[in-house]
This record gives C-alpha cells, structure tokens and sequence, in this order.
C-alpha cells in the first residue's frame, strides 16, 4: 500500500503525466511543453516542472548561452513509466469511446 501511495504523491494532479508524456518524444524548452500541454498555466507548469525535478522524473538543463537556455528532459526513472503511460492513454480511448461513443 505504502509504495501505491508514494506513486501517487509522485504523479498527483492532471499535469504531472501530461507534461512526462510531452517530454516522452525529447528534450523540450518551457513553452514548447506549454504549448503542448493545453490549458496549463505558466505559474503551474513552473512547479509541477520543479516537483518532477524533485522526484528525478525529469532534468532541467541550463546551456550557456544569452539569454540563458533551458531545456527539459526525462530521466531514465521518468521513462520507467512508459508503460503506465501508454496503458493510460489506450484506457483513456476506451474510456472515451465507452462514455462518449467516439
């Protein structure tokens, strides 16, 4: 149970997965991860970027350049969660298909 738990505080809320499963195809700047997770705000993807950090899901690079350019990754821990990842999205069009009928 304990282990469920600490998954689940790892990956709480809608955008954590979300912005994992951007970073999933390569390294992506801020507003390339804004642009493709729709609906999030800066302010938020600020912190769920720096609890994904936390947790060693992703890695924030700084390259020396001006201005500063800063680039996110998945880490190998991250990419462990690729098969949950893909279960999720083949659940969520069954899902959608089974309520929605499309």
């Amino acid at each position: 149970m304990l282990s469920i738990k600490d998954a689940l505080e790892a990956l709480e809320g809608k955008w954590k997965l979300l912005i994992l499963f951007a970073l999933s195809t390569g390294p992506k700047r801020f507003k390339q991860i804004a642009k493709e997770v729709n609906g999030i705000t800066d302010k938020t993807l600020s912190r769920e970027l720096k609890n994904l950090e936390t947790n060693e899901l992703i890695k924030r690079t700084v390259h020396d350049t001006f201005p500063p350019t800063v680039e996110y990754t998945i880490t190998e821990h991250g990419l462990s969660l690729e098969k949950v990842l893909e279960e999720l999205h083949y659940w969520g069009l069954l899902h959608r298909k089974q309520v929605m009928g499309r």
